[in-house]
């Protein structure tokens, strides 16, 4: 047995059940995220009517689900030099789950990157597919050990900065993802982009769902679009960035939809005149800021 399966085992004790999903989830990380969204299309399709269907949707999402982060707060991520464990988020205002609320990075120098199972489950996807990234020793070096087929290499963090620079300059946005059967944790950080990414495709089979209104498996960054209409040319960049449709150019006004935005900052970084920029505390969460964490986690 390789050393990274043995502390996949050894971090999750005695659940051994969830110990066997953590090495399938990575070891067959595209098919599984293949036939996840199949398995979700179906139950739509089949069962969309009954209150079950969404029932099953929302006991996924509390233990599998994404939180936006914004640039400052990935940046803060991969220049951490040293061990860090938070949580769990018992007051759910960084990480609004029951189940998959901690911030553990084990190891945060040691960081893996590996092909995109939502790019690559797709015949047409998005390039380049190689910009999934793993912070932490436990992830990362199943990553190398189990994920040849993946294209898995070791990454400095100024490589996985770059790679999150790049991949913001095409129009993806960053996301920490958590899940019960990796740990309950994060340590995985997606560029996310909006035709290829499952998680945005799972929220939309859960929304089409009769009782499924209110489902969600990404959420927001925890900071707000502030607009400063003087500086403001209405050259459209911000429109046509939003990942989320939340900001439209309706004759010589820009207007904001405060609810659908995840505050990426895309837009900000877009804005070539100063127009926008960030401010904290969006719909009552708060932002997954390192230092801000510590703080409330701890």
């Amino acid at each position: 047995m390789k050393q990274s399966t043995k502390n996949i085992f050894k971090m999750h004790g005695w659940r051994i059940d969830r110990a066997i999903h953590n090495y399938l989830y990575f070891a067959y990380y595209q098919p599984y995220i293949k036939y996840f969204l199949k398995a979700g299309r179906a139950v739509a399709g089949t069962f969309g009517d009954l209150k079950l269907s969404s029932t099953a949707f929302k006991m996924v999402f509390n233990r599998y689900h994404s939180k936006v982060l914004a640039p400052g707060d990935s940046i803060k991520i991969f220049s951490l030099n040293q061990s860090l464990a938070l949580g769990p988020d018992t007051t759910e205002r960084i990480i609004p789950f029951p189940y998959a609320n901690k911030i553990i990075l084990n190891e945060p120098e040691f960081i893996a990157v590996m092909d995109c199972p939502c790019r690559t489950s797709k015949e047409k996807h998005c390039e380049p597919v190689n910009v999934c990234i793993a912070v932490g020793r436990t992830t990362a070096q199943f990553w190398l050990e189990h994920g040849q087929k993946y294209h898995a290499r070791k990454i400095t963090q100024a490589e996985a900065l770059s790679i999150i620079k790049s991949g913001r300059e095409r129009g993806n946005i960053t996301t920490a993802w958590f899940k019960v059967a990796t740990g309950a944790r994060t340590g995985v950080i997606c560029n996310c982009c909006r035709c290829c990414c499952g998680g945005l495709e799972a929220t939309r089979i859960a929304r089409s769902l009769k009782h499924g209104k209110d489902l969600f498996i990404m959420i927001p960054s925890g900071y707000a679009v502030e607009h400063h209409p003087e500086n403001c040319r209405l050259c459209g960049a911000c429109e046509k960035i939003c990942f989320f449709g939340a900001i439209k150019k309706q004759g010589q006004v820009m207007t904001y939809d405060r609810e659908i935005c995840m505050g990426c900052g895309l837009c900000v970084e877009k804005c070539k005149n100063s127009a926008r920029s960030l401010s904290r505390d969006f719909k009552n969460l708060l932002p997954l800021d390192l230092d801000l964490a510590k703080q409330k986690l701890q």
